[in-house]
């Protein structure tokens, strides 16, 4: 199942935010060798300021992709590097909170207000404000991007 929606939530004083019912529900689908329910994501950083929310299964299949990526490997490493060096698992606590890590809280410039999007196979963590500001400055050109992303070319 994609991961869909746009989800307005707030960072407590610990650091942690509610992972919405509907987003876990769809981890958890995703994540067929856990009948249970997701007891744990990984955060990462992400592209435009924001985080990236995976599953476990989502998240290896992501490393997998990169292991087989050799377009310019050099850059794939260091890439590599980066990511999967501030990357963390976090748990899902009984309310179906995590914890932010501060150093992804802060690289994310994460304040009390956040948005939580769906994103396909991930979810992604941005501070209102910046989600405010990227919607405003590229919503017009939703045809624009849609019709480059189902191109083939």
């Amino acid at each position: 199942m994609a991961l869909t929606g746009t989800y307005e939530r707030t960072v407590d004083d610990k650091g942690r935010v509610a992972v919405p019912k509907q987003l876990r529900e769809a981890f958890t689908s995703r994540n067929a060798t856990d009948e249970q329910g997701t007891t744990h994501l990984f955060v990462g950083p992400g592209n435009d300021q924001a985080l990236v929310l995976y599953a476990p299964e989502d998240f290896d299949k992501l490393a997998q992709r990169m292991d087989a990526s050799s377009s310019t490997r050099a850059e794939v490493l260091k890439y590599e590097r980066f990511f999967f060096s501030r990357a963390e698992k976090v748990e899902l606590d009984g309310q179906g909170r995590i914890r932010i890590p501060e150093r992804l809280a802060a690289f994310a410039k994460l304040q009390r207000d956040v948005m939580l999007l769906g994103v396909r196979d991930h979810a992604e963590i941005w501070d209102k404000t910046l989600w405010t500001e990227f919607d405003q400055q590229h919503s017009a050109r939703f045809d624009e991007l849609a019709q480059a992303a189902f191109s083939r070319g």
